[in-house]
């Protein structure tokens, strides 16, 4: 804004009329300005949030641009829990499987042992005089369940079941020059309790069907005369 010299007889230079001048140009350029900026299309389109978006995986024509405002979705679904006062949801089932067997040949009855707990004992019958079952330590390396039976004197095969000669079940822990010892039951219970097998251990099935519950392959066999 510029100051002239006043001229009383025109009026024009005097200094109300340059203020008020000065002031109508500024308002002006506001206004102007303010139409200018209201008129483009950014002004009339509200500002969009850009969110990172992920485009892996889509093609060119599926892409999703990486400006573009996406909504958000929130999950309120919990996952059902267990009650904390239910202890046996987490707690580990115990161990239930013996960490060693004892055969006691004099006994006639075999052991199963969780370190210093019996879990069981089953009457056995043991090998003859003439075909003794072997004493001494060993491991279990097989387990069979419905065993198929081959006559070795006559190359016979008998089917699987509780009337075969190996019973329902086969567990193998002697490997021996003529063969192979273990426990399997048998259909021959009038010989449970006696020295009457050519060196494996018969046991009734119901109970070889529990000892074999408590074994695993790798189960220590200490067999005491």
């Amino acid at each position: 804004m510029h100051w002239n010299q006043p001229d009383w007889r025109s009026g024009r230079n005097s200094p109300r009329w340059t203020r008020s001048r000065g002031c109508r140009g500024i308002a002006s350029a506001l206004v102007m300005g303010a139409i200018a900026l209201l008129s483009s299309p950014a002004a009339s389109q509200p500002a969009a949030e850009a969110y990172p978006v992920s485009t892996s995986g889509l093609t060119s024509s599926q892409a999703i641009p990486a400006a573009a405002p996406l909504p958000i979705y929130y999950n309120t679904t919990l996952p059902e829990l267990p009650p904390l006062w239910d202890v046996e949801q987490f707690t580990p089932a115990p161990r239930t499987k013996a960490t060693h067997l004892v055969l006691s040949i004099s006994q006639r009855r075999v052991f199963a042992y969780q370190y210093d707990t019996m879990l069981g004992s089953f009457p056995v019958a043991v090998g003859k005089p003439s075909t003794p079952t072997p004493t001494g330590e060993f491991t279990i390396f097989e387990m069979i369940e419905d065993p198929t039976w081959q006559n070795p004197w006559t190359g016979e095969i008998r089917q699987p079941g509780a009337d075969s000669a190996l019973g329902l079940r086969w567990i193998g822990f002697a490997e021996l020059p003529n063969g192979v010892i273990g426990f399997h039951g048998t259909p021959t219970v009038s010989s449970i309790g006696q020295a009457a097998s050519n060196g494996c251990v018969r046991l009734r099935n119901e109970d070889v069907l529990a000892l074999y519950a408590l074994v695993e392959v790798g189960t220590p066999v200490r067999v005491e005369p």
